[in-house]
């Protein structure tokens, strides 16, 4: 978590802090100049300077209708089924989910603006502190982590830094991104430390940053990288860093000691929220499991054959909340406004099926997202740091990068690592569908699916209430409003 000792304000330029306070560590500002700060090394107090470009990662990421959003709704993992005139919400996500999306949606937009924000307020900071060496260089490729989501979801965005001249910026091409992402890395990583920092940016998760670019190269370049991929996932395994003996420790709501997580957004109900996941995917009658200060939103929900696609033998499929519904008495929940037609009825039951994405989706329909721990009187917002990078993860780009270079044991080896702390049985061989399904297993609800479908050529297909997606779909639009303030945006093709 972001935690410093007394709530003042620090007198610095206003393109810095826009207008905010952060709690600050009294001892390591008092009586420091402008100028001290400009030429400073003290790691605290870099830390402090550092401050308002973390809070915009951590942001909106882990909300409704923004980035993770759009990653886990356009994938084969969720849906937001309609239930009659709840979460209608104009069609929005039923487009996401049947991938007609339209650049006018809001999420697209609102995606947009949370990485263009963060950008800025980056951007902003090194204008303000040019000669603070430390701090520009963790800016630099915290800025890269944002173009890569931004690479990734828009493909041919505007690079904008420190020099820009201002105006109307026009996009660049996806191998330029790719590029600008690629050097903003390589040329400030041996400034960072080598230590495990968790909410702040360091060596090894800049080398991940780099492999998750270099395994999707082929994809944003039409070069592929597989070589590249598995040196930086070599660097971030040879680091500090275990799989977790407790595969849900990763994401319990005291989350700070786990020894996989790389990097992570530090949310607290109380003092940064914005992780609303309790809010997103639990029924309106789960707050009376968990005591809940707010009553859920009863949207997000696994796909039966998501779902399906786990061996009941492996811990994570305790991924979803499937079954009947108890109160935190023990009590049965029970849905008086359940469908007539519903054949549970009205005990409340998550079940794997649901009967339709729209119009009457039945209220109880669905397995839920129930890896992030909900603790009991848990607010809107929760208090789990959300990985945006684990070792697993690593591990098993490490495999799919070896197994795509034809080094098939080094593959399997990496595989089984990830498969055995699951509980499930080892491979003898591997395969490219069996490294698909197994990041699926791994990463469900870590906004990892819909990058993984489309480098693995399944992004097209259709799935339940889904027909075959057209090629160009492979990227989000730049969003219509974004287009409509600047002329100089070309849209991607198709839209």
């Amino acid at each position: 978590m972001l935690k410093y000792i007394s709530k003042i304000c620090l007198v610095i330029p206003a393109v810095f802090l826009l207008g905010s306070c952060w709690e600050l560590d009294q001892e390591v500002l008092d009586g420091v100049t402008a100028e001290d700060i400009a030429n400073s090394t003290n790691p605290q107090l870099i830390d402090v300077l550092k401050a308002s470009a973390y809070s915009r990662i951590v942001g909106s990421w882990g909300g409704h209708n923004s980035i993770w959003s759009i990653y886990e709704v356009s994938s084969n993992e969720m849906a937001i089924p309609q239930k009659g005139a709840d979460w209608e919400d104009g069609g929005l996500w039923l487009r996401m989910h049947r991938h007609t999306w339209q650049p006018s949606d809001e999420a697209f937009n609102n995606s947009w603006n949370y990485c263009y924000t963060a950008v800025g307020e980056i951007n902003n900071l090194i204008i303000s502190y040019p000669d603070v060496v430390a701090l520009n260089a963790e800016l630099k490729v915290l800025r890269a982590l944002v173009y890569l989501w931004l690479i990734d979801s828009f493909g041919n965005v505007p690079i904008i830094t420190e020099a820009s001249s201002g105006g109307n910026p026009t996009n660049n091409s996806r191998q330029e991104v790719f590029n600008f992402i690629e050097s903003s890395i390589k040329e400030n990583i041996d400034l960072l430390p080598k230590a495990d920092t968790k909410t702040t940016l360091n060596y090894y998760s800049a080398q991940a940053i780099l492999a998750k670019l270099y395994l999707n190269a082929e994809i944003y370049t039409g070069t592929a990288k597989w070589a590249e991929a598995e040196a930086a996932a070599d660097e971030v395994i040879a680091g500090p860093y275990s799989l977790t003996t407790n595969f849900f420790a990763n994401f319990s709501t005291r989350n700070g000691g786990s020894t996989e997580n790389i990097l992570t957004l530090p949310y607290d109900q109380d003092n940064a929220g914005g992780f609303n996941l309790v809010q997103m995917t639990l029924h309106y009658l789960s707050q009376n499991t968990y005591n809940l200060q707010e009553q859920p939103w009863n949207g997000y929900a696994s796909l039966e054959e998501f779902y399906n696609s786990f061996d009941d033998s492996d811990i994570r499929k305790s991924s979803f909340l499937e079954g009947p519904q108890f109160a935190a008495d023990g009590s049965r929940l029970n849905d008086i406004s359940a469908e007539a037609n519903d054949p549970d009825g009205q005990p409340l039951t998550f079940t794997p099926e649901i009967n339709q994405l729209a119009p009457n989706a039945f209220r109880q329909a669905g397995v839920r997202v129930g890896k992030f721990e909900f603790a009991t009187g848990a607010a809107s917002s929760l208090s789990n740091d959300y990985p945006l990078f684990r070792l697993a993860d690593i591990i098993l780009v490490k495999a799919e990068a070896a197994f795509r270079q034809g080094k098939t044991a080094a593959a399997l080896t990496a595989i089984n690592q990830v498969r055995t702390r699951a509980g499930v049985a080892p491979l003898a061989s591997v395969t490219l569908d069996a490294l698909y399904n197994e990041r699926g297993f791994e990463m469900f609800a870590e906004a990892s699916r819909r990058t993984d479908q489309i480098r693995f050529g399944k992004w097209n297909q259709p799935w339940w209430e889904k027909g075959q997606s057209e090629p160009f779909r492979a990227l989000f639009p730049i969003p219509l409003q974004q287009i409509n303030a600047n002329p100089s945006l070309v849209q991607n093709p198709g839209y």
